[in-house]
């Protein structure tokens, strides 16, 4: 059974950080957080401030799959424990493990991208996410130029 417990929560753990940072996130975080409430009720904040710092963490990452990597260790061992504690929880987890599986094969699953860039004052940003951006300061001031806009 040990074995089972483990797999579950390997692959329960891959779902979570998986959907982390994507447009499935809040539901898979509401069905994780779900799960240890059942388990002890008053463990929902701070699991979810885990969650959270991790989502941030993928969120904000130029690796974001390496910092997925990292956290499904985590998260296996999270999990692991909460189905020894609480074997009721291993139908509700490999629902939520199939549901984000199957959202993410059939395509409905898209990533989130965020990104806040502010100038303040006389301040200029220059900013382009997963990309470049190559920019030169001539006499004239700088100059943009992105990529699939060609020589300016």
């Amino acid at each position: 059974m040990s074995d089972e417990l483990t797999l579950l929560a390997e692959a329960g753990a891959a779902a979570v950080v998986a959907a982390m940072a994507t447009d499935l996130w809040q539901a898979t975080r509401d069905g994780v957080l779900g799960l240890f409430r059942r388990d002890a009720p008053d463990s929902a904040a701070p699991v979810g401030a885990r969650l959270d710092e991790g989502a941030a963490l993928v969120r904000t990452s130029a690796a974001p799959d390496d910092v997925r990597r990292a956290l499904a260790g985590t998260w296996a061992r999270e999990l692991h424990e909460l189905l020894r504690r609480d074997p009721a929880c291993r139908v509700p987890l490999a629902r939520l493990t199939a549901e984000v599986d199957g959202a993410f094969a059939s395509g409905r699953a898209a990533v989130v991208l965020e990104q806040n860039n502010t100038a303040r004052d006389s301040g200029t940003v220059f900013a382009v996410q997963h990309g470049d951006i190559h920019t030169t300061c001539g006499a004239g001031g700088a100059t943009r130029q992105d990529p699939d806009d060609g020589p300016q």
